[in-house]
């Protein structure tokens, strides 16, 4: 990741994901979104950072137990996002193609502070899923930046019926 993201306190956000799988709340997450875009290509602006979990509980998906936790840490509430050091974070429940990229996310180490981050196949599948313009320039930053392996990808749109937009 660039400089530009050290700016954002994602060890920090990082930890304290970390930490709720530790403590039981959830089984697993991986960094999503932007921010996982940027592990793969140059950096662009972004508002807040993803943190996409498997919740141990299925019935945690609305995330308020994690809420908790976290505001009892010090993590202030605005809206749907937490905020750590005044920049927002929004966990997500996983489920059907997020939970599988949860599952298949990349080990990696950030600032020392173990995490997954989506594979760049995800990040594409999910931006096609979902469509809105910032999710196709994604899509068109990765696959022109980012190393990807056309057949998982082929693989993954095939299975949740998704199409890559016509460039």
């Amino acid at each position: 990741m660039s400089d530009e993201a050290s700016a954002i306190p994602l060890a920090d956000v990082l930890r304290a994901a970390n930490e709720l799988v530790s403590v039981g709340l959830i089984k697993d997450f991986a960094l999503g979104g932007a921010l996982a875009a940027i592990y793969y290509t140059e950096p662009v602006t972004t508002y807040d950072a993803d943190i996409i979990f498997v919740a141990s509980d299925k019935t945690l998906s609305a995330g308020i137990p994690i809420y908790s936790y976290l505001q009892s840490k010090g993590w202030r509430v605005e809206r749907e996002h937490l905020l750590i050091k005044d920049f927002p974070v929004q966990f997500l429940a996983a489920s059907g193609l997020t939970e599988e990229a949860v599952c298949e996310a990349r080990q990696i180490q950030y600032q020392g502070v173990p995490a997954k981050v989506f594979r760049p196949e995800y990040i594409i599948a999910i931006a096609a899923s979902v469509g809105r313009h910032k999710d196709l320039a994604r899509i068109e930053q990765l696959m022109s930046q980012a190393k990807i392996d056309k057949p998982l990808l082929d693989d993954i749109l095939r299975r949740y019926n998704l199409n890559l937009p016509k460039q």
